[in-house]
């Protein structure tokens, strides 16, 4: 008996190493898809395949990394398909406004998610609302334009979607601008397109977005920025109004406080489908950290002219339980704002 189990013992535990070595990484192999809410062209495209591009060297497999748009009622469809459809494998990730996290609070119509479900990678920056308009336009200041004497045409891309409808919304309330808002198109692209051709005035956009999709129309100086919706100048336009500050009533600093300031810090997140494995998110979140320290992909951000102000996963967590606290006062006054 004992010549028989010495020699078993011995083959067990010379296949052991093998069987370990054999079991590779689960992403060895694989492919990752990134589901840009918005058309090409624009900030979250931009950011969505810089970051692709650098990615898959953090993660254990080094898998192949794809992005795919997904436009289509201000982002809500890859939001949705993300929450519903989307395999909890971890092989799929989304990226589209976190507006619309404040927005399900709302009742917004179409919201088939819970945001308090989603799994978190974290965020490259926050949001940093400005307000850009046209030279040709003439207002190229905001005494101008709280004087004009005809509504300001600001492209919008669909009800619900942080930048740029609700914040257009937002500041025509709180600041009393005379603003018309046209919402509908496909993305902030679409929107600078109609900028050029004088069919809008202009829109509500994330800096760090537009510093890079609307380049050339900011840097000919055909393009201005006139007003910021930040807490705190953006250093690169110390010079432009706080929204903020405009504010006559208390009222309208907690507009703005609550329904812009609060909601820039999830604008921008990279997010995984409800039941995806904890180790996989994990895997991901540290990678993903990891990717905006990589030297290679600063220097790409830095010739790009990305903005990076990282953002963890488990501070969106944070932040998203914090905003579904919001009182049933407040969320009224929002959802009349927003969605009447």
């Amino acid at each position: 008996m004992k010549r028989f189990f010495l020699p078993m013992v011995a083959i067990v535990f010379t296949l052991i190493p093998c069987i370990t070595l054999g079991a590779g990484p689960f992403y060895e192999g694989k492919m990752i898809r990134i589901i840009v809410g918005t058309s090409p062209g624009g900030g979250y495209d931009i950011y969505a395949r810089t970051i692709a591009r650098h990615l898959g060297n953090h993660i254990p497999g080094h898998p192949n990394i794809i992005v795919e748009n997904m436009p289509g009622a201000g982002m809500l469809i890859s939001a949705n398909y993300l929450y519903k459809i989307a395999k909890p494998d971890g092989l799929t990730i989304g990226h589209f406004g976190g507006g619309l996290f404040f927005n399900q609070l709302m009742g917004q119509p179409g919201v088939e998610f819970d945001a308090r479900k989603f799994e978190y990678i974290g965020a490259a920056t926050k949001g940093d609302p400005v307000c850009v308009l046209a030279k040709s336009v003439g207002i190229t200041s905001i005494d101008k334009w709280v004087n004009s004497k005809t509504p300001v045409k600001l492209g919008g891309v669909g009800p619900g979607l942080f930048t740029p409808d609700n914040c257009v919304r937002i500041l025509k309330v709180a600041l009393g601008l005379p603003i018309q808002l046209v919402s509908g198109y496909k993305g902030i692209t679409e929107v600078r397109l109609a900028t050029e051709s004088g069919e809008l005035a202009g829109t509500v956009g994330a800096w760090s977005g537009l510093k890079m999709s609307w380049r050339k129309f900011l840097e000919t100086g055909d393009a201005v920025v006139v007003l910021q919706a930040v807490p705190k100048p953006i250093p690169d336009l110390p010079n432009v109004p706080l929204a903020i500050n405009l504010a006559k009533t208390e009222e309208a600093r907690e507009l703005i406080e609550v329904g812009i300031h609060s909601n820039s810090e999830i604008m921008w997140p990279f997010t995984l489908s409800p039941g995806t494995p904890k180790e996989r998110v994990e895997i991901l979140q540290k990678a993903f950290q990891e990717t905006l320290k990589d030297k290679e992909f600063l220097a790409e951000a830095e010739k790009a002219k990305l903005s990076l102000d990282p953002i963890t996963g488990q501070e969106f967590e944070k932040t998203i339980a914090r905003i579904f606290k919001l009182d049933s006062a407040t969320i009224a006054k929002f959802k009349e704002i927003l969605f009447k």
